[in-house]
């Protein structure tokens, strides 16, 4: 018995209860959503000539909007559902893949991801090729071997934070899964061995215990502000105080801002200084200059004009971030605290365990109409329920396939 095997058997005997049930429906509703919202984003086109599980993955994610399963920091529903979506399948194809990367993302574990690799993409690829799989009808053996064909693109790192190659990595990913589902289902072959031993050289720990249920234990995070899940309860813990800290003082009144938190849960925010919207959404600092300057941190706060305002660049540099020391095993371990101290000499202060959209803080009806509404996503019927097949045909109709066309090379010789 190989990991590949139990997560296949798991995959394949798995069938949905209502609670699953749900979760796929708001998992789909989302993924569609944040991908609408992109229509109009500068990757498009750069995108246009991938496959369709690429396609869609890459403009599902590029916003940083879509949902996260906070107990192995990967965002699931990104993967799975443009998979399931390019191979013709359902809610079970994707509770199938979706769980796959839960129990592969905790075998990796906080250390996988800590090393800097970006953990979407490499439990992603495997997940992506069940999804895929049974959504493509794979008995067991053949899904264990299109997990072991994915292992070869299951890659993918942090240092594309910020970037087009964020978005596009995870794209990688679901393509790699349902190539390799394809593959399986032509006849070829694979040792199933591969993605244990992958698994151990990545830092993991393969198993073949799988829990039974649910689907994706620990649930899934709604996003509720387009950007990284590490600036989400700081913002949100900001933004209570927000209206308490303005309606006193003016922001000229600011003299400085510390924000405390375990060291881990802002692993993935590489930009301190940053100067475009891709870098602000990794970004401590800008996640406190937005929360305090705007009245809702949406996609306008995360432009590049919006980064480069002065009063914001002013805020950033009054920011100064915490690391408390301590093993970390999630992006929500602990608190965040927030102190503002202010020109009179008193501070203004606020704390944070769960922010709204977080599995034990679960988004509200209002908060998806509002997110939904936001990401311009107000398809007839769409947050009362749409179709995996229409899901499928909206993805086509919004994000078309194109030829590679590429400019020429001006330094290319004739």
């Amino acid at each position: 018995m190989t990991a590949a095997r139990a997560l296949a058997q798991w995959a394949h005997d798995h069938r949905p209860d209502p609670d699953d049930l749900v979760l796929a429906d708001r998992a789909l509703a989302d993924t569609l959503a944040v991908a609408l919202a992109a229509r109009a984003h500068p990757l498009r086109p750069v995108a246009a000539p991938l496959p369709d599980a690429a396609r869609w993955a890459a403009m599902a994610h590029v916003l940083d909007f879509d949902d996260l399963h906070t107990d192995t920091t990967t965002h699931i529903s990104v993967v799975t559902v443009p998979a399931v979506l390019a191979a013709g399948g359902g809610a079970r194809a994707y509770l199938a893949g979706a769980g796959v990367m839960a129990r592969l993302g905790a075998m990796l574990g906080w250390r996988h991801y800590a090393a800097g690799w970006h953990a979407t993409c490499t439990a992603g690829a495997p997940a992506a090729a069940v999804a895929a799989g049974i959504a493509l009808g794979l008995d067991v053996p053949r899904l264990a071997t299109a997990m072991a064909l994915a292992v070869p693109a299951a890659g993918g790192v942090q240092e594309a934070f910020g970037t087009h190659s964020k978005s596009l990595q995870v794209g990688f990913a679901a393509d790699a899964g349902v190539r390799a589902a394809r593959l399986a289902r032509a006849g070829a072959t694979a040792d199933p061995r591969a993605l244990d031993a992958w698994l151990e050289r990545v830092g993991g720990t393969p198993t073949t215990e799988c829990a039974e249920r649910p689907a994706v234990p620990g649930g899934l995070a709604i996003k509720l502000f387009p950007c990284c899940y590490a600036m989400q309860r700081p913002i949100a813990a900001l933004r209570e105080i927000r209206d308490r800290l303005i309606g006193g003082h003016t922001g000229g009144d600011v003299t400085g801002i510390t924000v405390t938190t375990p060291a881990g849960t802002v692993h993935p925010l590489l930009h301190d200084r940053p100067v475009t919207g891709l870098a602000a959404k990794f970004s401590m600092p800008y996640a406190i200059a937005t929360a305090l300057l705007d009245d809702y941190p949406g996609f306008e706060s995360f432009t590049d004009e919006a980064v480069n305002r002065p009063e914001a660049q002013k805020i950033i540099d009054l920011v100064t971030v915490e690391r408390l020391p301590g093993e970390t095993t999630t992006l929500l371990d602990g608190t965040v605290a927030l102190r503002i101290d202010l020109a009179d000499g008193t501070a203004v202060h606020s704390e944070m365990a769960l922010p709204p959209g977080s599995p034990g803080r679960p988004p509200t009806a209002s908060d998806l109409r509002e997110k939904f509404a936001a990401c311009g996503a107000d398809v007839p019927g769409m947050t009362a329920g749409i179709s995996w097949e229409g899901a499928a045909t909206l993805m086509r109709t919004a994000f078309p396939a194109a030829d590679a066309d590429p400019a020429p090379n001006p330094d290319q010789e004739a």
